[in-house]
């Protein structure tokens, strides 16, 4: 029953909810489609976890996704025992990284007076989610080694289930308690994407790709 409502039903309700609070945000207030930067209040700690952190969440989601849209290129790429051992082991760098950056990004907000004082609530909440999505990440990638192998065996077809209106619960029934703890913390931050920081990658400027070349001139007063 647990994983029917988990697995079976969250994942459509957590969809809706992003899908219809990031409309609400943008016709109520599209301003806020932003990451807020506080950059200005301090650089040097922002620096060195926001590098770190997008450069990981990149490399991770990426190879979620590979996973998902290419399977047989994996289990093709894995079927040669190197190969693997460099993806799994580059994956778990990959989260490594990105939690360093996270763990700096949540000291930063928890330490440093000026931030917090622009913190609010639902940022503490993302940084929680944030921590137990990956903390259980790469905890299944230590203790449940080859995920790179059994992903696409199991949360690909699920994945695709869903997609498709079946969800076929099977795929998720055996998966080890830390996994399915990992799933539904990735389902609950897409749940709540559209009221925090996150909804600004929505938000990309795609249009600077194509716009005209902008001339900046500088206008310097002539000293008498």
């Amino acid at each position: 029953m647990v994983d029917l409502f988990l697995f079976g039903i969250f994942p459509y309700v957590a969809v809706v909810i992003a899908v219809g609070g990031s409309i609400w945000r943008y016709v109520r207030n599209q301003f806020t489609y932003s990451s807020l930067s506080s950059q200005f209040l301090e650089g040097r700690q922002l620096f060195w976890g926001s590098v770190p952190w997008h450069y990981g969440i990149i490399a991770v989601l990426v190879g979620h996704l590979i996973g998902v849209f290419f399977p047989a290129g994996v289990k093709a790429f894995n079927s040669v025992p190197v190969r693997l051992y460099i993806l799994e082991g580059t994956a778990l760098a990959m989260g490594l990284l990105l939690l360093v950056g996270l763990v700096i990004l949540v000291v930063r907000r928890s330490t440093n007076p000026r931030v917090r004082m622009v913190t609010t609530p639902m940022d503490m909440v993302l940084l929680a989610l944030l921590l137990i999505t990956v903390v259980a990440g790469i905890g299944v990638a230590i203790f449940y080694r080859w995920g790179s192998a059994w992903f696409v065996t199991t949360a690909t077809p699920y994945i695709w289930s869903l997609v498709k209106l079946s969800p076929d619960l099977k795929y998720v029934a055996s998966l080890p308690v830390l996994a399915k703890i990992h799933a539904v913390a990735a389902l609950v931050l897409i749940a709540v994407f559209p009221f925090t920081r996150l909804v600004h990658i929505v938000s990309i400027p795609f249009a600077y790709l194509w716009r005209p070349y902008q001339i900046v001139m500088w206008h310097r007063r002539q000293v008498q």
